[in-house]
Formats: C-alpha cells, structure tokens, sequence
C-alpha cells in the first residue's frame, strides 16, 4: 500500500495553507508581536494538521477510490482553500470565521465517509458510526464557537481541541485491536507531509534571500541562507534515518502517540521557514526584533523538532534510544541562538547548524558501528 496520486494532490493543497499560516507569523514575529502571533499559528495549524491527519489514516483503511470517495475529497480540497484564504483576518483582525468553515467543510465530508464505512464494514459498524457522530457533533461546537464573546471563544477553542483528539480514542474503544490502516503507508504519508513543510522552510528563506540579494548580498545574508540550508538537511536527515512503518507494524499500540505528536513536529518544522524570513528581514534591518529574539525564532522551532522526533523515535524503537541525544542538541540549539547577544546573527544560526551536523555525523555512526556488530558493511 503506497500513497495514490489522489492523496499526493490531497497534499499539495495544503501547501497554500501551511505557506500562508507561516507567513503570517513570520510577520507578525518581525513586527514584533511574538507571543500573539505564535498562538493563532498554533490554533490554525491545528486546524490543518488535523483535518490532514484524519484524511490520512481513514483513506489508509478505507480508500475505496470509487466516484463518491473522490468527490468527497473534492470537497475536502476545497475546504483547504477556504481556510487559507481566511488565514490573514484570524492573525489580523483575530476573526476565525472563514478558517472555521473551511475547516468545517473539511470536516463534514469525513462524517459522510465514516457512514459509508460503517454501511460497508459489518465487522467495524459500532466504529464507523461512533467516528461519524463524534466528528460531526464536534464541527457543530465550532460553528456555535463563533457566536460567542471573544474570551469565552478562546476558551472554547481549547474544549474544542481536547474533544477533536478524544474522538478517534473514544470511537476505538469499540472496535478491539482490528489494524485495518497499513502501516508502511501511513509512515510514508507522514514522511511526505514532512517533506512539504520542509519544503515550505526552503521556499520561505530561498524567496527571502532573494530579496535580500535584490538590494546587495552581503555575508551576513549569505551565513543566514548557509546556516539555514544547514538546518533544513539536518532536521530531514535525522527525521528519516529510522524508517518508522516496521516499528508500527510490530508496536500498533504506540499510532497514536505517535500520529498526535507530529502535530508538533509540523508546526515546527513549518515554522523554521518563518524564522529564516525573520532572520533575513533582521539582516536587512527591516524587522523590529532584536538578534536574539530572531535567532530563537528560528532556533526554538528546531530545538522543538528535536526533542519530538527524538522521543517519538525512542518509543517505537527502544532499542535504539536517540532522545537523551536529541535532547542534548535540542539545548545546544538554543544555546546557539542566545549566542546572538554575544554574537553576530548569522554566526549564531551557523552555530546552530553545526549542531545538527553533529547530530547527523553521530546517527552516521551509529549505522556504520551497528552494521560492522551484523556484518552488513563491505
């Protein structure tokens, strides 16, 4: 079971959501309103990851791939659309009306799926139909959310969340331990959505760059573009060096921790991209944040990357334990953007970047050593 061209064009529209979330904290970072500006990317990408997340092991039991599934998906497109193009008024004017309907219209056509299941699969019924009344009873929450004064919203913002991750628990609780989703094909999904929000990091600091190239490269310019391609291959490398299907064929009990905590993977890897456009403004003096707050917009989200797949890594394969490492390039990582007191902007994130190559070298070899111990080398 491999992804599907379906799934893969499911994907690339999320592309426009996750760039325009990431861009909307990049500048709301350089006008230096952080703390306001992390949270609503936090509440919006919760919203994409999500609706993504949910697409994705449904379709890895249930993709039928017949005229309605397609339809369906359609729609769910759509949904993706309308919530980027809403992602501006819920940073600016803190109205989340047209990223909640397209969240909405996400949403709804996975009850309509989960119902088509239920019909078809006698075996799972109690599951399919307590998936399909639990998405869709919460969709009601968020549409009445609207309604309400703007502290009460964000409070229920949060019941909200806890009730959308508490669905799949609950509806599985009925359904035994049946693994109907494929385990290879789910870690491929979550292995190609990490190559979009990579490649959103690259594309932001590329298209960046290129405006600072526009006005004069300069070597702090060139460090920063130098340090972020560092960054970018080192958090790919690491995040693939230990293929994770295997590890959730043997170990299914461990799917959700494991599917949960890559909500946190993506955001931050998405918003590396945002901090590399923080940093390339900062060089070119056109942000109002000073070096040390730009280098931990782009380090703090590394460090967060780390310390997740390190201990995500860790519980699937405890035989190979890298979060004590992770964690301990994590805290370099940052100690490298607070450098940025002491030192200049671009020496800092470079810093930072030699940490993640310092990881990669001790992953290398691991590999080499655990590979002469099997007598697999040449």
């Amino acid at each position: 079971r491999t992804a599907t061209p379906l799934e893969l064009l499911f994907d690339l529209s999320f592309v426009v959501a996750v760039a325009s979330v990431a861009a909307e904290l990049h500048h709301g970072i350089a006008d230096d309103h952080v703390g306001s500006s992390v949270l609503r990317y936090l509440m919006v990408f919760f919203a994409i990851w999500w609706a993504w997340m949910n697409f994705t092991w449904f379709a890895s039991a249930y993709d039928t791939d017949d005229v309605p599934y397609r339809l369906l998906t359609l729609v769910q497109i759509a949904g993706v659309l309308v919530l980027a193009a809403g992602v501006h008024d819920a940073f600016v004017g803190k109205d989340f009306a047209l990223v909640t309907a397209g969240y909405v219209v996400m949403r709804v056509p996975l009850v309509v799926q989960w119902l088509r299941a239920a019909r078809d699969d006698p075996a799972r019924r109690p599951v399919g139909l307590r998936y399909a009344a639990g998405v869709g009873l919460v969709q009601v929450g968020w549409v009445l959310r609207l309604a309400l004064p703007e502290t009460l919203g964000f409070v229920a913002f949060f019941i909200l969340v806890v009730a959308e991750l508490a669905v799949p628990l609950w509806a599985e609780r009925v359904g035994g331990r049946t693994m109907l989703w494929h385990a290879e094909h789910v870690a491929e999904r979550y292995g190609l959505f990490t190559l979009i929000v990579l490649g959103e990091s690259i594309l932001a600091a590329t298209t960046a760059v290129q405006k600072g190239v526009a006005e004069g490269a300069s070597a702090a310019l060139l460090g920063v573009a130098a340090a972020g391609l560092l960054l970018v291959f080192g958090l790919w490398w690491l995040y693939f060096c230990r293929p994770a299907g295997d590890a959730l064929r043997e170990s299914p009990d461990n799917s959700f921790l494991w599917g949960y905590g890559h909500y946190l993977v993506f955001a931050s890897i998405a918003a590396l991209g945002a901090g590399l456009e923080v940093a390339v403004d900062t060089v070119r003096h056109v942000s109002h944040v000073g070096d040390v707050v730009t280098a931990l917009a782009v380090c703090v989200p590394v460090a967060v990357a780390l310390l997740v797949v390190g201990a995500l890594q860790t519980r699937l394969d405890p035989r190979h334990p890298v979060g004590v490492r992770f964690t301990l390039g994590a805290v370099l990582v940052v100690g490298a953007g607070l450098l940025a007191a002491v030192l200049p902007l671009a020496a800092a994130l470079l810093l930072a970047g030699l940490v993640l190559a310092g990881l990669v070298a001790a992953e290398v070899t691991e590999e080499h050593r655990a590979a002469v111990r099997t007598g697999r080398t040449g």
